[in-house]
């Protein structure tokens, strides 16, 4: 997926043992709350509104992740080592997949 040229933002953490993509919503309560549990667990990554990018690319993008991982998009989706996911914010699953 070439996000080049698009506003992604890096966090920094103390933790690398995941690379995390994270797709979100800049006005969504869940996605505050998964990059909040990120942020608090020290996790370094990456990050996305794909509000605020236009709406062809956006479209493209939710294309790539459906097709990618065989999964309906909804917010916020992570993408974990270029090959887990999750979708939405289940602090349990993401607990459980990050190793936390």
């Amino acid at each position: 997926m070439n996000l080049e040229g698009l506003p992604v933002v890096t966090k920094e953490g103390t933790r690398r043992d995941h690379d995390i993509m994270i797709f979100a919503l800049s006005t969504c309560g869940f996605c505050k709350r998964a990059l909040s549990f990120l942020d608090a667990n020290g996790f370094a990554y990456r990050y996305l509104y794909v509000d605020l990018i236009p709406l062809e690319t956006k479209n493209a993008i939710k294309q790539e992740l459906r097709e990618r991982f065989h999964e309906s998009v909804a917010f916020p989706f992570a993408v974990i080592d270029n090959e887990h996911h999750l979708v939405g914010f289940i602090e349990a699953d993401w607990k459980l997949t990050l190793g936390v």
